[in-house]
């Protein structure tokens, strides 16, 4: 992701919708080291809660509001209009699923489906504009949406966010004011048929492996291994104890110290 706060249009806020909020908390203070303190008091919120790297807020980790809503991560994008671009998403082909509305005093949210199904978020920000670090060991990095229906997704997001499409031979990149935050993946035969399509939060980490092995010991499973990607970073997709899936990936800086580490123990070796 090329901003480090939120920007109108791009994602803003990383939130898991869990059955078991206490197992929740502790699986992700295992794995990226999140502190979460006390939850809302407000009765409204149900015990939600949000999870911080030292002072600063990541992520939100909150109960399940209906019987039907699976375990999962969600997206926000941060919007000035919540009501108008509702209204643009209806108009795309989306459909609305709760909102807008008023979050006390934080902002105001519309919780949408894209034409293909899958779920995002929008918010107004308030008093509250969302994560307040990205990019860092235990932050959000990065979002993909998986589809379907890759052109029809391109469509409706152009029209909803005005978002730029970056178009390699690899991989398609979604962008806001010439930086990159996110890409599409289509949801082809390799995918299993029950899969549906949605958007996947990856949090950046300084080791992909031993994060991956640290997810693994406190319940949870791999479903994309340890993988280094053509032009890209070192990342895994990881699935938590309740199932809901999540990325990771290796910053960077973390990756250049990782190679001039294993460079300069090649050139030890052969010194030697």
């Amino acid at each position: 992701m090329e901003f480090d706060k939120p920007v109108i249009g791009g994602p803003c806020w990383a939130e898991l919708g869990a059955s078991d909020l206490r197992a929740a908390k502790l699986f992700y203070g295992e794995v990226f080291g999140w502190q979460c303190g006390e939850p809302d008091p407000r009765p409204e919120l149900r015990g939600y809660t949000v999870a911080r790297l030292a002072d600063a807020a990541v992520a939100g980790l909150g109960p399940l509001y209906r019987p039907t809503q699976p375990v999962a991560w969600n997206v926000s994008f941060a919007v000035s209009d919540a009501d108008a671009v509702t209204n643009k998403v209806v108009q795309a082909g989306g459909t609305v699923i709760r909102g807008p509305m008023d979050i006390f005093d934080e902002g105001r949210r519309t919780v949408a489906l894209d034409p293909s199904g899958a779920a995002f978020q929008l918010w107004q920000a308030r008093e509250f504009a969302g994560a307040q670090v990205f990019n860092r060991p235990g932050a959000l990095g990065w979002v993909e949406l998986a589809t379907r229906d890759v052109k029809r997704a391109r469509a409706f997001y152009e029209t909803v966010f005005g978002w730029s499409v970056n178009t390699s031979e690899w991989y398609t990149q979604w962008g806001m004011h010439g930086m990159d935050f996110g890409g599409v993946t289509a949801l082809h035969h390799r995918f299993p048929v029950d899969v549906p399509p949605h958007w996947l939060p990856y949090f950046a980490v300084e080791d992909v492996d031993a994060t991956t092995e640290v997810a693994v010991r406190a319940g949870g499973r791999a479903l994309q291994e340890p993988t280094n990607v053509e032009g890209g970073p070192r990342l895994a997709v990881l699935r938590d104890g309740q199932g809901a899936a999540f990325g990771i990936y290796q910053t960077e800086e973390e990756q250049d110290e990782q190679d001039e580490a294993q460079q300069e123990a090649g050139t030890g070796e052969r010194h030697g």
